[in-house]
């Protein structure tokens, strides 16, 4: 049926109406009357809107319109008796209710009135004005109660109120309201109790347990109603499922928001703090056959998303080739996040890997995403493995394995995608022999081994090295350097390099500074020409270590950071080199 029908079948429905039905605006005028009503009062359709409420009454005096529709307004319905006046002067005795209707945005109120002197019609017109009435109460969209305040219990309801909450209208009549909100009943018949003494309540919400146990959250107003010299409350009760949907739904929404833009502003600062550093390299400089062989092996596994185990001296490339692996993966448009295991203190690197929640210890003072987290999608360099701490391996296993971790503080388990890099300068397998590390992590992150050559193995790449590093630091010297002589090529070449490309990076930013004209000198850097390594008693790796980071000690007055620091000439930050002291018992005393 289309609604022109409908709106039809209600105008017949109103103009054929036994009783006066009319509606009067805020300053008691007709704005509209039925046939009855036009009949009743003895005036023409056209002519009755042009009157007022005043002009019909006789059974009250002076002005008695205010303290009417103030009524009707406080309590939306009021049934009344009075003394009617028909346009000749005709006086007959009407009873009839009024209740308060809001349309376009304006306060009307609506009469249905029938005479009384006719005892017979009396009952017909009541039975009609009821079920008119009922089907006003009917036709309400929210779901209308009628509640006792005694008993508190369900008097009367819509038929809105029947479908909403799925009872039948047997079950639902004189239901303990306690079955409808069984939670908040306390709050229910406080409500209830200040209603009926007539203070103000706004809009309160409810959740409605329906017959099927289901809740359904609701906006409730309530109302005081007079039926038979007793106050009931009217309420209304608007289903906000969708609405409560849709909170749930945004909330969610920003949520996710504001993890990302949490996730995005712990990228920035990692990026911007890697901005900050000067690697050590802008390209891989080579020619020999021997880091070549580390290239290809490099491109072969770069496609995969395999765990990558560097080896390899202090300052040979470890990181570089690492990120080598990253920017030809692909992964290359997603972060490669570094983590030094061996600068981090044993209570701050598990913070750092995983993050931690605000309060999840001492100094916790808000949220930390870990670096595992920020690598989500992309690539993790775990530097100086052989150095992180036993109780840590196990929760990298996990990491490695599962592709999952917890955050300290917190109980939630994070899943990630991150593609795992690892180096290390030490011999991991012994490091398994001796209990220092983990064989099942070992076997874990040895899945694609990739061991770099020492610089005194890759002789051929020194003489490309060093006209790469006098290119680089030239310019920020404001020197103009472009001639090395023989004789310091020869004596860089038949050095041994402990410190790898590293310490070769240094003694040539060191000779940059020192050098006057544009050739290059080398100042009073005299390195010894015999090789530790064809002396008549080889010496462990560890012997030679200990003995050059001595004498770079004793030579700074064992001065560790600083310009004049023994870092600097190393090519090592303080702190790694800090850490090497530590491991390799070197004090001054024993010196």
């Amino acid at each position: 049926m289309s609604n022109f029908e409908e709106i039809t079948k209600s105008q017949l429905t109103l103009d054929n109406a036994s009783e006066a039905i009319f509606w009067v605006d805020s300053q008691a005028r007709f704005r509209y009357a039925n046939d009855a009503a036009c009949r009743m009062y003895g005036y023409l359709p056209e002519k009755i809107l042009s009157i007022s409420l005043h002009d019909i009454e006789s059974g009250h005096e002076g002005d008695f319109w205010q303290e009417f529709f103030d009524y009707v307004k406080q309590n939306k319905i009021h049934i009344f008796k009075s003394r009617h006046r028909t346009k000749d002067g005709r006086i007959f005795s009407v009873e009839g209710s009024a209740n308060l209707i809001e349309l376009g945005g304006e306060e009307y109120v609506c009469c249905i009135v029938r005479h009384v002197s006719k005892p017979k019609k009396e009952n017909t017109a009541l039975l009609e004005s009821e079920q008119r009435f009922r089907d006003i109460f009917n036709a309400v969209n929210d779901s209308v109660f009628i509640i006792d305040p005694d008993n508190h219990t369900v008097v009367d309801f819509n038929e809105n109120a029947v479908q909403a909450l799925g009872f039948d209208r047997s079950e639902l009549t004189g239901l303990p309201i306690e079955r409808l909100h069984p939670q908040e009943i306390d709050q229910l018949k406080q409500t209830l109790a200040k209603v009926v003494k007539g203070e103000s309540v706004q809009t309160d919400e409810f959740s409605c347990l329906k017959k099927d146990n289901c809740r359904m959250p609701a906006e409730i107003s309530f109302t005081p109603v007079s039926l038979d010299s007793k106050t009931y409350v009217l309420a209304m009760a608007r289903d906000i499922t969708e609405r409560k949907q849709s909170e749930a739904s945004l909330h969610t929404a920003l949520a996710e928001v504001k993890q990302l833009r949490d996730r995005l502003q712990a990228e920035n600062t990692y990026l911007q703090s890697e901005i900050k550093l000067d690697h050590n390299f802008e390209e891989i400089i080579t020619r020999s056959a021997a880091f070549k062989k580390v290239l290809g092996k490099v491109e072969q596994v770069a496609s995969t998303d395999a765990t990558v185990l560097i080896l390899g001296e202090t300052g040979t490339g470890k990181e570089l080739v690492a990120r080598a692996v990253h920017n030809i993966s692909g992964r290359k448009d997603r972060p490669l996040v570094k983590v030094n295991c061996a600068t981090l203190p044993a209570n701050l690197i598990e913070s750092e890997l995983f993050g931690h929640e605000k309060g999840a210890f001492t100094g916790a003072i808000s949220k930390k995403i870990g670096r595992f987290e920020l690598a989500d999608g992309g690539t993790i360099f775990l530097d100086e493995i052989g150095d992180l701490a036993l109780e840590l391996q196990s929760k990298l296993l996990r990491v490695l394995q599962e592709g999952e971790f917890e955050r300290l503080g917190s109980s939630l388990t994070f899943q990630v995608n991150v593609r795992v890099i690892a180096a290390t300068n030490r011999d991991l397998e012994e490091a398994v022999g001796s209990g220092g590390f983990r064989q099942d992590l070992y076997y874990r992150l040895n899945v694609f081994p990739i061991k770099i050559p020492p610089l005194r193995e890759r002789k051929d790449d020194i003489k490309l090295l060093v006209s790469h590093f006098i290119k680089k630091y030239s310019p920020r010297m404001g020197k103009h350097i472009d001639s090395v002589p023989p004789r310091v090529l020869e004596t860089l070449v038949s050095y041994h390099w402990p410190g790898n490309v590293r310490e070769l990076e240094n003694i040539i930013e060191r000779g940059v500074i020192l050098s006057r004209g544009r050739t290059l000198g080398l100042g009073d850097w005299l390195p010894s020409q015999i090789d530790p390594l064809t002396s008549s008693r080889l010496r462990t790796m560890e012997e030679i270590e200990r003995k050059h980071i001595c004498e770079a000690l004793e030579s700074t007055g064992w001065r560790v950071s600083g310009v004049r620091g023994a870092a600097k000439i190393l090519g090592l930050k303080p702190t790694t080199l800090e850490a090497r002291i530590k491991k390799l018992g070197i004090t001054r005393s024993s010196q």
